[in-house]
């Protein structure tokens, strides 16, 4: 299960006259995030640090952070956490920092760095990757208004049907709900629709 951000997102807080703003962008290279973080360093050139973490691949198989400049451990390694906690991954956090005077101590570093993202991740909403198989069903006529009905109490939705000398209907299904549905095909119908599988594909969820 790979779960990553719905879209680009910006927040800020403030925290002891500091403030923290954090940018999150979904990325899938190395290239692409570190691209991010200059692009969010420029912008931001008069920050007193822009702190970075990303994660990478279907098991966060890369995963790299950056202090830029505070005391080490306090900012970016905090932020990765965060990302690998929530097994969020191809997403890259950039927290920018504008120093307010008060100093925070380690500990009050690691909270406002992993905070700011933590909370930058409950507002800008979630989304899974699922893969669906296609399958392709043919019937007569006289069974298409049963077709629909147990399609619907499935959940599920055609998503292509063409009517000559019989009815042909595409739709898609959660890969690891496939065999369930084709059983319960068969149940339902017996015999009286052929199935054949179709390509696969993969698609957003909500999470």
């Amino acid at each position: 299960m790979t779960i990553t951000i719905k879209k680009d997102f910006c927040a800020e807080e403030e925290i002891k006259k500091s403030r923290f703003i954090c940018h999150l962008k979904r990325v899938y290279t190395e290239e692409e995030a570190r691209d991010f973080i200059a692009k969010i360093k420029k912008e931001h050139y008069k920050a007193t640090h822009n702190c970075s973490a990303f994660a990478l691949g279907d098991r966060q198989e890369i995963q790299r952070s950056s202090d830029d400049g505070e005391p080490s451990g306090t900012a970016g390694v905090p932020m990765l956490e965060i990302l690998k906690k929530r097994q969020i991954t191809n997403v890259c956090a950039v927290v920018t920092r504008y120093f307010g005077g008060i100093k925070l101590g380690a500990g009050g570093l690691i909270r406002a760095y992993a905070g700011s993202v933590g909370h930058a991740l409950d507002q800008v909403g979630l989304v899974q990757f699922v893969t669906q198989e296609e399958l392709i069903l043919k019937l007569d006529y006289s069974n298409f208004d049963s077709l629909q009905r147990f399609l619907s109490k499935q959940g599920l939705e055609i998503s292509e049907s063409e009517f000559l000398s019989d009815v042909t209907v595409k739709l898609f299904v959660d890969l690891d709900e496939t065999e369930r549905v084709l059983e319960d095909l068969i149940e339902q119908f017996s015999g009286k629709i052929s199935v054949t599988k179709g390509e696969k594909q993969l698609v957003e969820v909500d999470i």
